[in-house]
C-alpha cells in the first residue's frame, strides 16, 4: 500500500474545523485542527475504497487563487 499526499482547506465554524480535500470532494470537521484533517484522512480513504476508478475521482491539477466580488454597503 502506498501513500498520496492531498490538499485540505480549512474554516473554522464555531467550535469546529471544516477540512475539505481539494482533489476529491470530500468534507470532515473536527474540534481541533489535527483532529479534522485526521478525519479528512480516514474520510478520504473510505471514499477511495468505494470508488470502481480512483484515478478518475483525483483531480490532479490545481490551482488555488483568491477573487474579488464588489458589492454595495
Amino acid at each position: 500500500m502506498s501513500a498520496r499526499n492531498f490538499t485540505a482547506a480549512m474554516r473554522q465554524e464555531e467550535d469546529w474545523y471544516v477540512a475539505r480535500c481539494l482533489e476529491v470532494d470530500v468534507t470532515s470537521q473536527g474540534q481541533a485542527i489535527s483532529e479534522a484533517l485526521d478525519n479528512l484522512s480516514e474520510a478520504v480513504g473510505l471514499y477511495l475504497e468505494d470508488v470502481p476508478d480512483v484515478a478518475a475521482q483525483i483531480t490532479t491539477t490545481l490551482l488555488v487563487t483568491s477573487f474579488q466580488v464588489p458589492y454595495l454597503t
